[in-house]
């Protein structure tokens, strides 16, 4: 699945996950980099990598379901009126040149292609790790996406096109499965934060915990996917129910910080957290 050697990230010598940055997969995974495993300090696994049901997760990435008709998500398109289908229009994301590799801090630019190799998208990625305190430590996952066409590109969830409640595409962690609890300032579980605005969005697993945390205006603007029906996955959205029209030259960026952590995280830590990345 692995081309060129993974570029790891660590802290204190220990490596805390692999980001496959030229990855050899199927077309039909609209092949891109991910990050996985990520682990926790005491080595638990965070991360899920082609699972059987969705061989398309692929860890921790960026995955958007259209760009003008490419799919970049993988698997199946989400046709109105018709349901998923298979088409042969997954997209993919290159490796162009590395701005910054270091053991706490990758930085890159990618390009964004049509099935049939037409350029969409500039992309600008910037990846680091940081401590967090006892037993916990930092991912933060920046991008930066630029229209490189000379039109307007829609970007689209499912959900824009009509399936209710799907509104997955941007920042995307597929977590392994099995039991979890999802935490918010609200409540728990996933009907307190899919489809809306939180400043964070807790992660209890069996033994770890991840905090995700928005950073800036646009982001903290996108509503939260979460689903633990089926499976385990959660992410940032770019287009909830409406089309994100990209103008020609125009830029969208977004930031995610996500605290991965040994054992549970509580509401008061998980502000803690929160402030700290504000701050």
């Amino acid at each position: 699945m692995t081309g060129d050697a993974p570029a790891v990230l660590r802290l204190g010598g220990h490596p805390v996950a692999e980001y496959v940055w030229r990855p050899e997969l199927p077309v039909a995974l609209s092949p891109r980099p991910y990050l996985h495993p990520v682990r926790t300090l005491g080595g638990l696994t965070v991360t899920d990598l082609m699972p059987l049901s969705h061989r398309h997760h692929l860890g921790v990435s960026v995955a958007v379901a259209e760009v003008d008709g490419a799919n970049f998500w993988g698997g199946r398109t989400f046709i109105p009126g018709h349901g998923p289908a298979w088409l042969d229009n997954q997209g993919s994301q290159e490796h162009v040149r590395w701005l910054r590799r270091t053991d706490t801090h990758l930085s890159h630019t990618l390009r964004w292609v049509t099935i049939d190799g037409r350029p969409l998208l500039a992309e600008r990625r910037d990846l680091s790790c940081r401590p967090a305190g006892p037993g916990a430590w930092a991912l933060d996952f920046g991008f930066a996406l630029t229209n490189t066409t000379g039109e307007t590109l829609p970007v689209r969830s499912p959900a824009a096109h009509g399936r209710t409640g799907a509104g997955y595409g941007g920042f995307f962690w597929r977590a392994p499965s099995g039991h979890c609890q999802i935490k918010t300032r609200w409540g728990t579980g996933p009907e307190t934060v899919h489809g809306r605005r939180a400043g964070w969005l807790t992660v209890l697993g069996d033994g770890w915990s991840l905090v995700f945390i928005p950073v800036g205006a646009e982001t903290r603007a996108d509503p939260w996917f979460a689903r633990t029906r089926d499976y385990l996955g959660f992410g940032s959205a770019l287009a909830w129910d409406e089309p994100l029209l990209l103008a020609p030259g125009a830029t969208v960026a977004r930031r995610i910080v996500t605290v991965v952590a040994d054992g549970p995280v509580g509401t008061e830590r998980a502000d803690a957290y929160a402030a700290e990345t504000a701050s």
